[in-house]
C-alpha cells in the first residue's frame, strides 16, 4: 500500500526567544532566517490568546498555496506561550513590571521591537491578522510609519468599542472586574495531567463537528500555567483601551488593508463593517458570506487560508 509523501517544506519550525524581555514562541513556515533573497514575509500577528499554535493549519495552507515561495511565520503575544523548561516567562521580573510587557501597550511595542530585530529592512511585510491582532496591526503602522508593509489583512477585526460589543458587555465585567476570581480555575486546571486537560477541551469545542485537532495542544498549553492569565489580563486591557476607531491611520493606509468582517461576529457587530465601508467608500472591506466564525482556527483555517491568498495575489505580483 503506498502512501503520500509528505513535503518537507510543510514543516514547521518552533523557536523560543526572548523578546522585550518576555518569553515568546515563532511558529515557522519556510526559512528560519530570512536571507536576501526573501523579498517577503507573512507575518501572522494573533488574536487574544496569542497562542501561535492555534493558526498552525491557516500558516502551512498559506505557504503550501504561495508554492513555498515565502516564509510565514506567526509570533506570539508576550507571555503567551509555554516556554521550554530552563526559560522563564521573564528575564526580569522588574523590567517587564515597568514596562508592562504584557499589556496592550506592551504588546503592540514587543512586535516592533520583533520586526526591527529579525526582519532586514530590505524585507517587505505581509501582516495578518486576528481579532485583536487587527488593532495592533494598526498601531505598529501608526508608531512606525516606515514600516515596510505591502499589504494588512484584518481578519475579524475587533479594533473598535470592544466593551460595547455584545460579547463585550459579557466579558468585560469578568476581565475587568473578576479576573482575580478567574484566575483561580484556571489555576486549578494547570494542576491537571495534560492527558486530562486534553479531554476535557475536546468536550468543551464538541459542538464544533469540524473541529481542527491542531487546536487541541496549543488549548492544553494555554492552560498550563502563566499563560492564561497573561491572556485575561491583556483582555482586560483590551476592554478598556480599544475604543474610537483610528481614521487616520486607515486613512493613510487605505491601499494597504484588506478588511473581513463576520456575518454573525459577536466581538465586531455588522453595524460595524457597514460604518467603516461608509467613511472610506474605496477601502478593501468584504462581509464573510461563509459563515465562518469569529475564532475561525477552530475549524476554518483551510478555507481562509485560501481566500486570503486569492486576495494577496495581485499585490505579490507587483
Amino acid at each position: 500500500m503506498k502512501h503520500a509523501a509528505t513535503d518537507r517544506r510543510d514543516d514547521p519550525q518552533t523557536e523560543f526567544i526572548f523578546c522585550c524581555g518576555a518569553a515568546t514562541e515563532l511558529l515557522k513556515f519556510g526559512s528560519c532566517q530570512l536571507r536576501p533573497e526573501h523579498k517577503v514575509l507573512f507575518l501572522i500577528i494573533p488574536g487574544n490568546p496569542g497562542v501561535v499554535g492555534f493558526y498552525r493549519t491557516f500558516m502551512q495552507i498559506v505557504h503550501s498555496t504561495l508554492g513555498h515561495r515565502h516564509p510565514v511565520w506567526a509570533i506570539s503575544h508576550a507571555g503567551h506561550c509555554a516556554p521550554p523548561g530552563g526559560m522563564d516567562m521573564v528575564e526580569d521580573g522588574s523590567a517587564a513590571a515597568e514596562e508592562d510587557v504584557f499589556g496592550l501597550n506592551g504588546q503592540i511595542e514587543h512586535k516592533l521591537a520583533f520586526v526591527r530585530k529579525h526582519v532586514p529592512r530590505e524585507t517587505s511585510l505581509v501582516l495578518l491578522g486576528h481579532s485583536i491582532g487587527c488593532y495592533i496591526i494598526l498601531q505598529m503602522m501608526k508608531r512606525n510609519p516606515e514600516l515596510k508593509v505591502l499589504k494588512a489583512v484584518m481578519l475579524f477585526p475587533t479594533i473598535e468599542w470592544m466593551a460595547q460589543t455584545p460579547q463585550g458587555r459579557v466579558m468585560t465585567p469578568v476581565l475587568c472586574q473578576l479576573r482575580y476570581l478567574a484566575y483561580l480555575p484556571v489555576f486549578l486546571l494547570s494542576l491537571l495531567p495534560d492527558s486530562l486537560r486534553a479531554g476535557l477541551i475536546t468536550l468543551v469545542f464538541r459542538g464544533v463537528p469540524s473541529l481542527d485537532r491542531c487546536i487541541i495542544r496549543p488549548s492544553v498549553e494555554l492552560l498550563s500555567g502563566d499563560c492564561g492569565v497573561n491572556s485575561m489580563y491583556l483582555g482586560g486591557q483590551e476592554m478598556k483601551m480599544v475604543l474610537e476607531r483610528d481614521n487616520v491611520t486607515i486613512k493613510k493606509n487605505l491601499d494597504k488593508l484588506i478588511f473581513y468582517y463576520g456575518a454573525t461576529d459577536h466581538w465586531c457587530p455588522v453595524k460595524f463593517f457597514h460604518d467603516i465601508k461608509r467613511d472610506f467608500p474605496l477601502g478593501d472591506f468584504r462581509l464573510c458570506e461563509k459563515g465562518f466564525r469569529h475564532a475561525f482556527v477552530l475549524d476554518a483555517g483551510r478555507e481562509v487560508a485560501k481566500m486570503v491568498v486569492e486576495w494577496l495575489r495581485g499585490a505579490l505580483r507587483t
